[in-house]
């Protein structure tokens, strides 16, 4: 990006390049529905087209429906904002929900309003379209990428490019079940080892030319049973990308097993044939696309440069210059210093990525104001990241956040858990996982968690059910939900696991032992008490956990089975006489049972 002195008029508002949106999809949704409900319109077929159209089912009910906003790349406009904060309000819960998918989802919108949320949503070039249902889900793309230090390009055009190229595309329409693009800027900031098709920008020299192209993994993801994908090859080059994005799919579509659901996501597949000869398939399948097809199938990359303007700054009347207590700590755990001189990218912290219609105005405001690009990006942890902060402009920021409730620190550290909606919307859940993420993350904030440098590049990730929705197969300290007993009474329960991780060392947690609920939060203390006793001078949580699970711990805690062994106690269930609260889930106030309905992810 180009860095300009210029001031950024409140007058010349930044709005997206790309329309994703199609009206008449909205009107053709009102109409279908109006068929479904006079019964001319069978079950199975409303539900793949619903599905289709980024409208999911809601827990126990067929009245209303999640409404899923696709995000590519995570770019999201202040006139976007303001116009979701508006439709949270006319049609839904008065709140919405940032996803680690980058989506924002409005919740509990009666099923003839979805038609009209697809209206409001086509006025400012956003859609649903593909965010559920066998298709190309959203593209997503690291938020910092274009900032980041450790990055060879950016590589936001290329995802936004693909994005655009499958987005209503004949080839992507009835997949065997979902697919996932992962773009981003380096192995730290990424998560492309646990997704169908992960992509890291490359850049080689060859006769002294130099060459974009990209790092590609293929066969990942996250779910029941999950992959760690594997590298394509040393180097993909860039006019490769589609051609080899295109052969993926097509294999994936040719030999995925459509009969049975429970395993017909590509990692199955990849896992199955064994990747040597998916590989070598996938290069066979590539050499054919490039052949045949037409010369005006390629990428779309835009290449312009956009125009960094400093937003005007008005200067404020009562002269104070007072920087707001808390300033220090949310400038440390929530911000990161950017490949460009002077700024900073803030991210925003939420609970377990929800927010109010209010604070989404709100948020408009803070973008136009201190966002020198003019937009903001979604993450990959349910939060939001404003890039180009001039560091001049940050204590005013903060201010401003502290006004509208958005100021809490710890995004970037382990006191922000990233917890799936759970049993407050979802039909599989278990558990109440998206109200443990909010009070594990109250709790730490109290204790000052965030401010250990120990605990900083942890991650706590929790899951409603097995599925993980809350990526907890990726996560430090994982949970996914199920159901105790004791005699007759049930309990929440999560199966924990530890030692997770998304980086260049990408790693799937190694199971510990079941937690209950209400457990959680003192059992995941008691392991940062043993990790404090036996750790070396530079040990991170993160890091101590990594060599105690990989079997290269030195110290009086050689394996996971002695971390369990001191932690079973705290496990142990009392009856329902010695603690009845034990046996409510988080967030109910009535006795704990599972029941589920029927799932849509492979609808």
């Amino acid at each position: 990006m180009y860095l300009s002195n210029l001031k950024q008029s409140i007058s010349d508002p930044v709005k997206s390049k790309i329309n994703w949106a199609r009206i008449e999809e909205a009107d053709n949704f009102a109409k279908t529905v109006k068929l479904f409900r006079q019964g001319k319109y069978d079950e199975d077929s409303f539900r793949r087209f619903r599905l289709q159209h980024g409208a999911y089912g809601t827990r126990m009910t067929g009245d209303y429906a999640m409404v899923r906003i696709k995000l590519p790349a995570g770019e999201i406009y202040p006139n976007q904002i303001e116009k979701i904060s508006q439709l949270s309000e006319q049609y839904s819960i008065g709140s919405a929900h940032f996803s680690t998918r980058e989506n924002l989802q409005l919740h509990w919108v009666i099923l003839e309003d979805v038609s009209e949320i697809f209206r409001g949503l086509a006025e400012v070039g956003l859609t649903s379209r593909e965010a559920c249902g066998n298709s190309v889900r959203n593209v997503m793309c690291s938020p910092l990428s274009g900032v980041c230090p450790d990055e060879k390009f950016d590589s936001t055009p290329y995802a936004l490019a693909t994005a655009r190229f499958f987005l209503r595309n004949p080839m992507a329409q009835n997949l065997p079940r979902k697919f996932k693009f992962n773009f981003t800027c380096c192995e730290k900031h990424g998560m492309v080892r646990i997704v169908d098709v992960g992509l890291i920008p490359q850049i080689r020299n060859i006769d002294g030319t130099t060459q974009k192209g990209f790092k590609i993994f293929l066969g990942g993801g996250l779910g029941n049973k999950s992959y760690v994908g594997h590298q394509l090859e040393d180097f993909t080059p860039e006019e490769d990308l589609l051609y080899t994005s295109i052969a993926v799919m097509r294999i994936f579509d040719r030999l995925g097993d459509r009969k049975n659901l429970a395993r017909n996501r590509m990692r199955y597949l990849v896992n199955d044939m064994g990747w040597e000869k998916f590989q070598n398939l996938v290069f066979k399948e590539r050499a054919i696309v490039r052949a045949t097809q037409s010369v005006i199938t390629q990428l779309d990359v835009d290449h312009t440069t956009n125009e960094v303007k400093r937003p005007i700054r008005i200067s404020d009347e009562s002269g104070s210059d007072t920087i707001p207590d808390g300033y220090a700590r949310w400038l440390k755990t929530n911000t990161v210093k950017q490949t460009q001189p002077d700024y900073r990218s803030v991210f925003i912290t939420l609970e377990a990525g929800d927010i109010t219609s209010s604070q989404l105005n709100s948020l408009a405001d803070v973008i136009r104001n201190f966002s020198s690009e003019g937009k903001a990006r979604s993450g990959f942890n349910q939060n939001v990241a404003l890039r180009y902060v001039h560091e001049d402009d940050l204590p005013r920021l903060y201010s401003k956040l502290l006004e509208v409730g958005l100021a809490k620190s710890g995004a970037l550290t382990m006191t922000a858990p990233i917890g799936c909606s759970g049993t407050t919307s979802c039909n599989l859940a278990l558990t109440n996982s998206h109200r443990l993420a909010k009070e594990i993350q109250r709790k730490f904030l109290e204790l000052k968690l965030d401010e250990d440098d120990d605990l900083s590049d942890a991650s706590i990730k929790i899951s409603g059910c097995p599925n993980s929705c809350g990526q907890h197969g990726i996560a430090t300290l994982g949970f996914f939900g199920g159901g105790g007993r004791v005699g007759k009474d049930m309990y929440a329960n999560y199966q924990m696991s530890i030692g997770g991780r998304s980086d260049g060392d990408t790693m799937l947690g190694q199971t510990l032992l079941r937690v209950p609920a209400k457990r959680v939060i003192p059992v995941i203390l008691k392991i940062i008490d043993i990790f404090k006793e036996n750790k070396k001078p530079d040990d991170t949580l993160k890091t101590w956990i990594h060599r105690v699970v990989n079997g290269n711990e030195d110290s009086n805690i050689k394996s996971i089975g002695d971390i369990k062994k001191i932690i079973e106690p705290l496990t142990i269930p009392p009856t329902i006489e010695e603690d009845p609260d034990f046996y409510l889930d988080y967030g109910s106030d009535t006795s704990y049972h599972t029941k589920t309905g029927k799932g849509e992810c492979a609808a």
